[in-house]
């Protein structure tokens, strides 16, 4: 954390701490936050200072504040100031199919030497790394392995990845405000051929998603879409 010259920490650095305790859920949504002279006393800040971070937060959609009721973690966070991720359930329900999501694989890695370069991670020994299929109408739509950061998505390694897909506990928990996406075409080969229940060497859409937060890296995504998906986009 960076601190000013008297050593204290700054309004940025207390909204840091607090947001992670609301990614963590730490503070779960809907609940009533400590009030700012308790934070101030913790983080050794004024609570002028808390008030300010407070004030980001409540900017970014993460809490709901209200004169003399206190200030609340909102239900259903909504980062007003953040970049929106797309969600793969929207996707494939707007092409009139029925969202279904499976786990095939969560393991908690050594960090990959590319991927600190690519993340721009630095001392962050451990990353998760997730594999799932994401499916319509019961039919494979699309392969995804990911890989997230702790560092910038608190809370990551204690997450239902089961339950839910990363794509949306990550729109939920982690505010994104860049975004990297290169498209290619490749040949389906081995696991991946076999997810998407297609003939091997057969051509299909790739997309490779980075997302940072604040310049430093949350998750690099590799998705492989089914043979014959196109991608549809809206002029606007």
């Amino acid at each position: 954390m960076a601190a000013d010259a008297t050593g204290a920490l700054g309004w940025q650095d207390v909204a840091a701490l607090a947001r992670a305790r609301l990614a963590a859920r730490i503070w779960p949504p809907g609940a009533i936050i400590p009030p700012e002279a308790e934070l101030a006393r913790e983080f050794g800040v004024s609570r002028s200072t808390v008030n300010r971070a407070l004030r980001a937060l409540a900017e970014e959609g993460w809490l709901d504040r209200r004169r003399k009721a206190g200030t609340r973690v909102a239900e259903r966070p909504v980062h007003r100031a953040t970049l929106a991720i797309p969600l793969m359930r929207d996707e494939v329900e707007a092409a009139g199919h029925r969202y279904g999501y499976r786990l095939l694989d969560r393991e908690v890695t050594a960090t990959p030497g590319l991927l600190a370069l690519q993340l721009g991670m630095r001392g962050v020994p451990r990353v998760l790394r997730l594999e799932a299929l994401h499916l319509a109408d019961g039919r494979p739509w699309a392969h995804e392995e990911r890989w997230i950061s702790p560092e910038t998505a608190p809370g990551v390694f204690e997450a239902d990845f089961a339950a839910q897909s990363a794509n949306e506990w990550l729109v939920t928990h982690v505010p994104c405000s860049s975004v990297e996406v290169s498209v290619s075409a490749e040949r389906a080969t081995g696991r991946v051929a076999a997810m998407l229940e297609c003939e091997d060497g057969e051509a299909i859409l790739v997309v490779e998603r980075i997302t940072r937060q604040e310049g430093r890296g949350v998750t690099l995504l590799r998705l492989s879409h089914a043979p014959g998906h196109r991608i549809r986009s809206t002029p606007g």
